[in-house]
């Protein structure tokens, strides 16, 4: 039994993603005592920004010809790929930045996507349950001063659940930089409630995914 858990936020200490896949994991963890979690930490590790590249034109040149980069490149797509197969249960924690998708997670998810299986003519992901956690330090639903500047989850979620068709559940926390920005102290109350509500999510969706490990990939 594996468990493979994606970490992408850069401030690992106070990460609030970080707090809610803990979560996620433990429930895993209780269910699942002797499972092993493969983990990638994408602060600790980030996978290069000139893999992609590397990867997509070694895939267009002879073996023999390769650059040392290409072969580097292209053995990384496929240990990424494996770790994503060889899972029962799969768990990502990506943070908003910037009103956009994780330049760490996205770097991660286009090598992996130049593997055969994994990539746009089939996968080998599809029916795997899967939890993304995504944390954003405003508010930006429907009818927010902000509404739409959330780039991010909506990407996720194409790339996830219907790219590589994963059985996926989401747990979203909006305003957790309430008590951190002091311009934003007006929506403590609301902030507060919001947490409680992921952390109960995180939790649900951690029970989900340790009963439905065995999931079948199609």
């Amino acid at each position: 039994m594996t468990l493979f858990r994606l970490d992408a936020s850069i401030l690992p200490a106070t990460s609030a993603s970080r707090e809610l896949g803990d979560l996620v994991e433990a429930e895993w963890t209780a269910a699942h005592p002797a499972s092993t979690v493969v983990r990638r930490d994408l602060a600790a590790d980030p996978v290069p920004a000139t893999a992609w590249r590397d990867a997509v034109q070694g895939g267009f040149t002879p073996e023999a010809e390769r650059t040392d980069e290409q072969r580097a490149a292209t053995a990384l797509a496929h240990a990424l790929a494996d770790e994503l197969r060889g899972a029962e249960a799969l768990l990502f924690t990506v943070p908003l930045y910037n009103y956009g998708v994780s330049q760490h997670f996205k770097t991660w998810f286009d090598l992996a996507y130049t593997v055969p299986g994994i990539d746009p003519q089939g996968t080998d992901l599809r029916g795997k349950p899967a939890t993304l956690v995504t944390v954003l330090g405003g508010n930006y639903a429907e009818g927010t001063p902000k509404e739409g500047w959330d780039h991010s989850t909506a990407w996720l979620r194409r790339a996830l659940e219907d790219v590589w068709g994963l059985d996926l559940r989401v747990v979203q926390r909006p305003f957790t930089l309430v008590g951190v920005n002091p311009a934003l102290d007006a929506f403590a109350a609301p902030a507060a409630e919001l947490k409680r509500s992921a952390e109960t999510d995180a939790v649900r969706s951690g029970r989900e995914l340790a009963e439905l490990r065995g999931a079948k990939v199609a």
